[in-house]
Formats: structure tokens, sequence, C-alpha cells
């Protein structure tokens, strides 16, 4: 079976508050949800009908059970998930603070299991007839998942891409994130970052240059992601700017996930790419005004409703 998609990196169980506007210290119950940027993206795509896979490693745990079991109950393969015997699966829990203000709190010690992803354990055959592969430059951040994540990206022959995701606090030495991040470049056909990541990876944080930056590296296509003022998406003939869909927002955390499901789509269905990014902003603003992130992941009908609604006002 050839996949869609196959996503490799983070996985975790989100345990999100449900009292809106409260710290943590003062929370009194949660939601559990399954997390992690790129097992979200896997998860965005399957909404579409897509045939996605996740690349992960949980702990031999009770949540890591959750993982599988959520993963299938959202359709997606979960054939390439392995427990790590002594580590725990990695939590993230946050605090709600709308509209702009959603910290976040990663529990991943003494070493998050999706770190141990060995290069002789992938399915390279798996890997290279997947139509797209997706890896983030958190997976470059330790050993063995850096070297597998690299061997991923250079096994690929169709899009690969790389998210910048850029999480400092996830590094040792988040100095050594630019030249890793620049060696999955050599190796991506697509890029995806906000203006942060894009400044860690190629030095560069305003949008056009950022973009021709990235260009220059190796891919065919960058796409800056620029918080209120929308996005920038430039191959090497051309470029775009599509502005942000205007939404409530409930929780900002899992819009960018959307926003990479919905790429994936768009890409597979071969649409222009102002119709790619036009789609993958509003799949984003749509789970950025929902409180969940996998499990408020829209359907391609969701998405084009809101669409046509601001097209209508």
């Amino acid at each position: 079976m050839s996949h869609d998609l196959i996503t490799m990196g983070r996985v975790s169980v989100d345990i999100y508050p449900d009292q809106v506007g409260r710290p943590l210290e003062d929370v009194e119950s949660f939601g559990k949800y399954l997390g992690g940027s790129p097992t979200n993206v896997a998860v965005a795509a399957a909404r579409y009908g897509r045939s996605a896979a996740v690349i992960t490693r949980t702990g031999d745990d009770p949540f890591g059970r959750y993982v599988h079991k959520a993963l299938k109950e959202y359709g997606v393969d979960d054939r390439f998930v392995t427990s790590v015997p002594g580590l725990p699966t990695p939590l993230a829990f946050c605090e709600i603070f709308p509209p702009d203000d959603f910290p976040l709190y990663f529990y991943r010690y003494p070493k998050a299991p999706d770190l141990e992803i060995h290069p002789h354990e992938l399915d390279l055959d798996a890997i290279a007839s997947a139509r797209i592969v997706w890896a983030t430059v958190t997976g470059l951040s330790q050993e063995p998942s850096r070297a597998a994540t690299l061997l991923a990206l250079g096994a690929h022959t169709g899009h690969a891409v790389i998210d910048l995701d850029y999480r400092p606090m996830l590094w040792d030495d988040p100095s050594e994130a630019p030249h890793w991040a620049g060696r999955a470049l050599e190796r991506a056909t697509v890029a995806v970052g906000n203006l942060e990541e894009c400044e860690v990876a190629v030095g560069e944080r305003e949008p056009e240059k950022a973009a021709r930056a990235i260009l220059d590296r190796g891919p065919e296509l960058a796409i800056v992601k620029m918080g209120p003022d929308g996005v920038l998406a430039a191959t090497r003939e051309r470029t775009v700017r599509v502005p942000p869909v205007e939404v409530d927002v409930a929780n900002g955390l899992g819009a960018g996930d959307a926003f990479g499901g919905a790429v994936c789509h768009g890409l597979l269905a071969g649409w222009d790419l102002e119709r790619v990014i036009a789609f993958a902003g509003a799949a984003g603003a749509i789970v950025a005004s929902r409180i969940a992130c996998s499990a408020a992941m829209p359907t391609e009908a969701d998405v084009d409703a809101l669409l046509a609604e601001r097209a209508v006002g």
C-alpha cells in the first residue's frame, strides 16, 4: 500500500484545560487529545480523505496505547508507531488566554521516545513510494532521530516537506539548529515556517528575502507564515501573498498543523499555488477558532464553506 502522506517526528498527548483564561495551577479539569505537530498534520490530511501514516515512537504505557487508539479513530495508519521501553509517552500542557497567549509546557523527560527513531528501523520502500513525506526540524534536535530524518528526506522522490518547526526548549544546544535545518533544506522540495523559524533556518526574517534564501538552499517551494499579515509562498517563477482569514481565536495551538495538512491536500490535488495557500489559511483559521488540535481538524466542506462566507462578506 502506498500512502498519500507519511509524516515523521513528534507525538504527544495534549492535556488542555477545560477552564479558559486560568493559569494551570487554578485549572480544575482537563481534556485529553492526540498531539505533536507532524502527528496532527497526518490527522488533518486524513480528514480530507488522504491515506496518511505517522512514523514515531511512544512509551510502552497507557498514553502510548491511547496514541494508537486515537490514530486509528482518525483514520491514520499506525503501523510505523513503535514503543520504547523505559521512556514515557510525552505530554504537553497548555494554558489558554485568548486571543494570543497560549503558553505550552512540554513533558519530554528524560528523553522523548520520538527522538529514538533509528535509521535502520525506517521502511524506506514505504517512504519512497509515498506521494509526500513530511518531517520537522525538531526531529533534527538529537540523534538517532536526526540521522533518520535526513535519511527519510533524502530517500523520498516526490514532495519532501521540511516543517521548520523550531522549539528552542527542545534542543540541548539551540545554536546547532541553523546548521541542521540547512542540511534538511538541501534534501527538501518544500519548506514551511513562520518568520522566526525562517530566521533560524536561513538567517532572514523579511518574508521575500526569507523565501528566496530558502529556495537558494534547494526547495522548489517556500511557504512563509506571516501571522496577522497572512502567508507568502514562492517558487523560482512566482510569488503569491494570501491575506489571513480572520476569526475569533479560541486557541492558536494547532492552527499551523491544520495549515500543513491542508497544504499537503492541495499539493496532492494539483491545485494552483494561490488556491493551496488560501485553503490552508482557512483550515488553520478554523482550528484557531476551536479549543482542540487533532479533534478540531476540518473537512474540505468546512474549509470551502468558510472561504465562501468570506468571499460573500
